[in-house]
């Protein structure tokens, strides 16, 4: 799937932003130093991809965008249709087929002297640049090994995960450990023997003609919903419950879904071979028709190039 390249006569080539009411190069994009989304992460967001020139699912994305400003008492300066454009815009200025777009809201700068969130304005930002991938050409066709990680998920009683945030501390971590094991990527655990998400990604485990991904303590991903519809299509039986360390060192198949690459297959676990070692087949199947469904425009919106 080759992405294509902008033109370096484009200076919006490299992306594009939308910050303090105007549109900029990704480059010349910033927000001060003294806003409550850089010194306390205090700050919500989504993130909406393009294929062929088209939004995935676009209002669902907002929907979601929406439910996390909420959940961070934030309040937005646009309406639904402004930020649509917004976005719409910033594809359209980096001319961008394949593309990886980013909304969000800050908490803002404080007054002088003030630590009361209710008095700060929230700052928008938008941006689009290339499209963004979470695995490399290798681990997409070899299959990913994924590290269950030592370090707990912020439980959900202390950040909402279903409100998308950059409380990434954990994930972080996650992340160094998994490097230092060998591995790719990993995935957190809730400290109850439980798996729950990686750093951008969900995980489904299936085991004897089951699919199965954590309800609670996750991210309610767009892709993982759209992976749960793929699962009824092709006549898999999914659940969605708490899925245990050891259901998926036992595994038949494990693939992690995320905006940023689709479907993604798991080959190892911790450094060992899942099965065969080889990419599933139900994996393949799930991600080719993914692919093949967004192709053909499913859950598709047109960028508005002109």
């Amino acid at each position: 799937m080759a992405i294509e390249k902008t033109s370096s006569q484009n200076p919006f080539a490299e992306g594009a932003a939308f910050i303090e009411g105007q549109y900029v190069p990704i480059a010349e994009a910033r927000i001060p130093v003294t806003d409550w989304g850089f010194s306390r992460s205090d700050v919500t967001y989504d993130v909406v991809s393009v294929w062929g020139g088209r939004f995935f699912r676009l209002d669902d994305h907002l929907d979601r965008f929406e439910r996390s400003v909420a959940g961070f008492r934030m309040t937005l300066p646009h309406t639904r249709e402004g930020t649509r454009e917004i976005l719409h815009e910033c594809v359209r200025l980096a001319g961008l087929r394949e593309a990886y777009v980013e909304v969000g809201l800050t908490r803002g700068v404080p007054p002088p002297g003030v630590r009361d969130p209710r008095q700060m304005q929230n700052r928008f930002f938008a941006y689009a640049i290339p499209y963004v991938w979470i695995a490399n050409d290798e681990q997409r066709e070899q299959g990913l090994n994924l590290i269950i990680s030592t370090v707990q998920r912020i439980p959900p009683a202390s950040v909402d995960p279903r409100f998308k945030n950059f409380h990434w501390g954990d994930l972080i971590r996650g992340m160094f450990e998994a490097f230092e094991r060998g591995g790719d990527t990993p995935v957190l655990v809730d400290g109850a023997g439980n798996v729950t998400e990686g750093p951008g990604f969900n995980i489904f485990v299936l085991k004897d003609g089951v699919m199965h991904t954590p309800a609670t303590g996750v991210l309610e991903g767009i892709t993982r919903r759209s992976v749960i519809e793929l699962c009824e299509e092709v006549g898999l039986p999914l659940r969605q419950a708490l899925v245990p360390i050891a259901l998926v060192r036992q595994a038949d198949e494990v693939l992690l879904s995320s905006t940023a690459g689709g479907i993604l297959p798991v080959t190892r676990i911790d450094g060992e071979p899942l099965g065969d070692g080889r990419v599933g087949p139900m994996t393949t199947r799930l991600h080719d028709l993914y692919w093949h469904k967004r192709e053909q425009g499913w859950h598709g919106t047109p960028v508005r190039y002109d």
